[in-house]
């Protein structure tokens, strides 16, 4: 068996970032985005003010490309205006809020890096998180209220901070969960990774999500580009909520990404490469089966969130 021992690491401090504190899209600017307003986004806009009014969770599921499209501050605003009532996302989009909070950047140049090795092998954003996952796992708590409490607990290594989301969700009582797969994140590469404190604080993180998804009903999804680990998550979470016999059926399921499903309310069959996707099946159509309704819109993060956040704002304020 390899010695993850002899893995060589380096620091992450002088590192090239593509995204950094400089270059975040900024909500007070939102006017310079364009407006963009396709069939059924209005309806999701007023479902998720109904959800806000009746105090019903909205849950944002998200891949770590939200954070690569430099959206943090418009995750963090409206967690502030309580357009989001939980956070839920993959290990890598743990790692880059983590990497923006200590470093101010994030998203190395993998296709470089990866020729020699040196991919992901970065000393801080493996020991730091990893030493914050095993201290979680000791508290019995969840993996991304250990990021937040360490990040809390060593202030001076953390001066961006305030631009991570995860630790402005756990400043505002927000749940902000991670959900991962072993073997997926860089940090899995660091001597440092303990597997059992991983599925442990991940596992605490899967049973805070069921217990949102179990008050769903009257609520809202939103799943912003998790083409696997969100849709999966959230159908096991509904079906274990439906199962102790939470009433979870007039909910509201949105899917933002790039792919184009057309007519995504028909049936399709195993011979279309669509039916293989798992946003379309496991958020937009079988969640809704008995109540609510799905949405799919096909667009880029950087015109989709700002434009959520700009008309939710409108709203409110009209």
């Amino acid at each position: 068996m390899l010695d993850f021992n002899k893995i060589k690491t380096q620091s992450a401090f002088g590192r090239l970032n593509l995204v950094t504190a400089e270059n975040l899209l900024r909500p007070e600017k939102v006017s310079d985005i364009p407006d963009w307003d396709p069939p059924g986004f209005g309806e999701l806009i007023s479902r998720i003010l109904a959800a806000k009014k009746n105090k019903r969770p909205i849950i944002f599921s998200m891949g770590a490309h939200v954070i690569k499209n430099g959206l943090s501050l418009y995750l963090i605003e409206m967690m502030k205006n309580g357009f989001i009532t939980h956070v839920s996302s993959n290990g890598a989009g743990s790692i880059h809020d983590f990497e923006l909070a200590f470093l101010g950047g994030t998203s190395e140049d993998v296709p470089t890096a990866i020729e020699d090795g040196s991919f992901g092998m970065w000393e801080e954003t493996g020991l730091w998180m990893n030493d914050a996952i095993k201290a979680g796992a000791a508290k019995k708590i969840g993996y991304g209220e250990s990021l937040a409490e360490y990040i809390d607990a060593n202030q001076k290594k953390f001066p961006h901070k305030e631009i991570c989301v995860l630790y402005r969700a756990h400043k505002l009582g927000i749940p902000c969960t991670y959900h991962i797969a072993l073997g997926t994140d860089i940090i899995h590469q660091h001597p440092s990774a303990d597997f059992a404190a991983i599925g442990y604080t991940s596992g605490e993180d899967f049973k805070k999500m069921c217990e949102s998804v179990s008050q769903l009903d009257g609520g809202v999804f939103l799943n912003f580009g998790s083409a696997v680990i969100g849709p999966e998550v959230f159908l096991k979470a509904l079906s274990i909520s439906r199962n102790l016999g939470y009433k979870t059926f007039e909910i509201t399921t949105a899917n933002f990404d790039l792919i184009d499903l057309g007519d995504y309310t028909k049936k399709i069959g195993y011979d279309d490469p669509n039916c293989y996707y798992r946003p379309r099946k496991n958020i937009v159509n079988r969640p809704v089966s008995m109540g609510g309704r799905g949405f799919h819109f096909t667009v880029d993060h950087k015109i989709s969130i700002p434009n959520l956040y700009k008309k939710l704002k409108r709203e409110i304020n009209s």
